[in-house]
């Protein structure tokens, strides 16, 4: 990937990842991530704290990155 033209960023277990789509689905927070294959994948809401499973078929909004204004991280995921 090209960070330079990375327009998302994902929270993935604290490490923030250059992401180029608007959505990402599980199976590929498990790739972008390097979590096993089958795990299952949890999204972390920030602002509370509180955790969700994902369904395999899920697939979650990636806030776009805008210049000039801080990065919003809402949301984390990590392994189940």
């Amino acid at each position: 990937m090209n960070h330079a033209s990375e327009k998302y960023e994902v929270n993935l277990e604290g490490r923030i990842h250059p992401w180029s789509k608007s959505k990402i689905s599980v199976p590929e927070i498990r790739e972008l991530g390097s979590f096993p294959a089958g795990s299952p994948v949890v999204a972390v809401d920030l602002t509370d704290n509180s955790e969700k499973p994902l369904a395999e078929d899920s697939v979650h909004d990636v806030v776009a990155l805008e210049e000039g204004k801080p990065l919003v991280k809402r949301t984390s995921f990590k392994r189940g």
